[in-house]
């Protein structure tokens, strides 16, 4: 008789900005999706460090060779950079729920991985890749389908995640989605980041801001429709700190967002059974970081008013839910749906 190893599940929501992670041990960590290199000797003698990770990474990039390596929710192809950062960046990860990179602790892992909805097929061999020697099974699945499974919103319901590279979409009917019941924009979170810093440096083109700033302003006042408080950034013009209003600006660039989320919205809908569409109108759900978006669930409830009303409701705390998500797809999981990655 041999004795059997432990084994550790998780869900990892590989994102573009933020990745996440949820262990059965309890454990659950978030880190923004960056990883650096210190550029020359001197930033190797400053930092101590051989790479850097997540917050850390951003606070120090201009010593760095810095890489986000997930662009709209893939993993960047041909870069040997960009695929060795993905690979620290998930090492990091499963370091944080207490798996040893040499050893793995004696442990077995099994891991669920979620990735954009129209993403799997060609995504699938890069995330094998990363993965490779660092977990023992391995399962992909749509990002949208892990938040609806971490929601137990199976059945009736209309994911809908806003994340920084994509929005993906996904109705439950009570079973594993297929392809038609689900779509991927590439208009997301980093799409209001460069729509909101073209029309600023179209008004103020003395203003010298970075899309770290941007993101920043974004994620602490983005809105659509009507605001009470104007959006007031300090950047420096000319030198000088100088505050300048970007409330217009910022209410543009995430209403551009409005136009083909509805349309994706309303054609999913359109699609669902007859008997069952006034059921998934009124189970809509909205998650992920750029789901936060103040205004955006109302505006969505105005649209469907189009097509005979609806609710729309908003997960007010999404860094996790793509994650615990994937860790209870793990949990429940029989051995056949496990893909082996090591021997």
């Amino acid at each position: 008789m041999t004795e059997s190893k432990p084994v550790l599940h998780v869900g990892i929501d590989l994102g573009t900005s933020r990745s996440s992670i949820s262990a059965s041990n309890g454990q659950r960590h978030v880190v923004e999706s960056y990883v650096g290199w210190p550029l020359d000797m001197v930033a190797r003698k400053v930092l101590k460090k051989p790479v850097l990770i997540g917050r850390e990474a951003l606070d120090n990039r201009p010593m760095l060779d810095l890489h986000r390596p997930l662009e709209e929710g893939l993993i960047k192809d041909g870069s040997e950079k960009d695929e060795a950062a993905v690979r620290e960046l998930l090492w990091h990860l499963l370091s944080l729920v207490g798996v040893a990179r040499e050893t793995r602790n004696g442990m077995k892992v099994r891991a669920v991985v979620g990735v954009p909805a129209e993403a799997l097929r060609v995504n699938k061999q890069n995330v094998r890749k990363a993965m490779q020697d660092a977990v023992d099974n391995l399962m992909i699945v749509s990002e949208p389908f892990a938040v609806a499974y971490g929601l137990e919103a199976l059945l009736h319901t209309l994911i809908i995640d806003l994340g920084a590279g994509t929005t993906d979409f996904c109705v439950m009917n009570g079973r594993l989605p297929a392809e038609e019941d689900q779509r991927t924009l590439t208009q997301a979170g980093d799409w209001i980041d460069e729509q909101l810093s073209r029309l600023t440096r179209e008004r103020f083109p003395d203003a010298r801001f970075s899309i770290h700033m941007v993101r920043t302003w974004k994620e602490e006042a983005s809105f659509v429709g009507a605001t009470r408080t104007p959006v007031i950034v300090t950047v420096p013009v000319n030198g000088k700190p100088t505050t300048i209003d970007i409330t217009q600006e910022m209410r543009q660039a995430c209403e551009g967002l409005l136009p083909p989320i509805v349309e994706s919205m309303l054609d999913l809908l359109s699609r669902v059974q007859p008997d069952y569409q006034e059921k998934v109108r009124n189970n809509i759900v909205v998650s992920g970081g750029t789901g936060l978006i103040r205004g955006l669930g109302p505006r969505l409830e105005q649209e469907l008013a189009a097509v005979g009303g609806g609710k729309v409701k908003v997960v007010k705390d999404p860094v996790f839910v793509g994650s615990d998500g994937g860790l209870s797809i793990a949990l429940d999981a029989p051995d056949a749906d496990w893909e082996k990655l090591t021997s």
